[in-house]
């Protein structure tokens, strides 16, 4: 019965399904499996293949680790989307770790690395659609990299909480300073204090139980600018 689901699944989300040889497709169900993640788990920390990750529900969350320990958000995945830095063996030009964590109870699918690596060898489909994917996260790392280096953090957190409400679609973002903060790569006293002069200016509301409501929508795009 998983079979069936993967295989589903599968179809839906790789371009290359239906170009395998039958008995590949057989390998890759084989070697494919259904896993549900409790929040805050390490899924992936950088030093080996875990496979490439199909997100069915929940969210993921990639980041890097300094040398100090500070944790900076890459980007969110969420269901639909698939992660491939996980399978490093397919990569051999990646030389830095990539971490990834639930953000929140998962399920997920995940592709072994050696079954996946083995096709992306023998097939060009499998190894362009793997290169695109890893372009796409390369591109919002960059994206994220050049907030840090060059945004001042007003700029950065109007960016950051138009993109919330934008993926909820309410005005209401549930998340705390200290996780708003490990999402920019910022430290959470920097984050209160910039959401402090954001209410004084009837920008937005904010509270423990109501998490941060945006009040002047027109004025935080204005920021971003």
């Amino acid at each position: 019965m998983e079979n069936q689901s993967l295989q589903k699944l599968f179809e839906n989300t790789f371009p290359f399904w239906n170009k395998m040889e039958r008995y590949d497709r057989e390998t890759f169900l084989r070697s494919s499996f259904c896993i549900k993640f409790p929040k805050g788990t390490n899924i992936h920390d950088g030093n080996e293949c875990t496979g490439v990750i199909l997100i069915r529900s929940g969210c993921l969350r990639l980041y890097l680790l300094s040398d100090e320990g500070k944790e900076i958000t890459l980007r969110r995945l969420f269901p639909g989307e698939i992660c491939v830095l996980s399978a490093s063996c397919v990569f051999d030009t990646i030389d830095f770790d990539i971490f990834v964590d639930s953000e929140e109870n998962s399920e997920c699918a995940v592709i072994g690395g050696c079954a996946y690596e083995d096709l992306a060898r023998r097939m060009p489909e499998v190894k362009i659609f793997t290169l695109e994917s890893a372009l796409a996260t390369f591109s919002d790392i960059m994206w994220v990299m050049q907030q840090i280096l060059c945004m001042s953090m007003d700029k950065r957190l109007a960016i950051f909480l138009l993109d919330e409400a934008t993926k909820t679609g309410k005005d209401t973002v549930k998340l705390t300073h200290e996780q708003i903060a490990k999402y920019m790569g910022s430290a959470r006293e920097v984050v209160t204090r910039m959401l402090k002069y954001f209410a004084s200016e009837n920008i937005v509301s904010y509270s423990r139980s109501e998490g941060i409501r945006i009040l002047d929508k027109k004025r935080l795009r204005e920021l971003t600018l």
